[in-house]
């Protein structure tokens, strides 16, 4: 039996988990109230990303009257494992070690954009 493949979330997808999150329930415009917060979207846009959030089966979704009511099918710490357990499986054959074991990621050195003393005169003149 094939194993079933990885979905990894994409960042737009984040915002609107956290809210139902919070909410634990909501709508599209309430939804769309919280986001709001920290990066304003379209009405139509929130309900793009509940619908394949849906599809993806990480929200559940009901309708009451005339509209959906959205709600999270995993808490946010299962969600993370499951992230986590994702990543190892596709970046590191599902060995913690391995990852443990990368080497700390290096910064680039600082980039001097000073000419050299003897230029520097040269510089000033040119720009003068």
């Amino acid at each position: 039996m094939p194993k079933p493949r990885a979905i990894f979330l994409r960042r737009s997808n984040w915002p609107c988990l956290k809210a139902l999150w919070s909410l634990q329930e909501g709508n599209v415009k309430d939804v769309q109230r919280l986001v709001a917060q920290s990066r304003p979207l379209a009405y139509t846009t929130i309900m793009t990303v509940l619908e394949r959030l849906v599809r993806k089966g990480k929200l559940a979704r009901r309708k009451v009257g005339r509209a959906f009511v959205y709600s999270p099918e995993a808490s946010r710490d299962a969600m993370r494992r499951t992230a986590i357990q994702e990543l190892l499986e596709g970046f590191f054959d599902g060995s913690g070690s391995r990852a443990a074991a990368l080497p700390p990621r290096r910064r680039a050195p600082a980039c001097s954009r000073s000419a050299p003393v003897e230029e520097q005169g040269r510089i000033d003149t040119v720009l003068l």
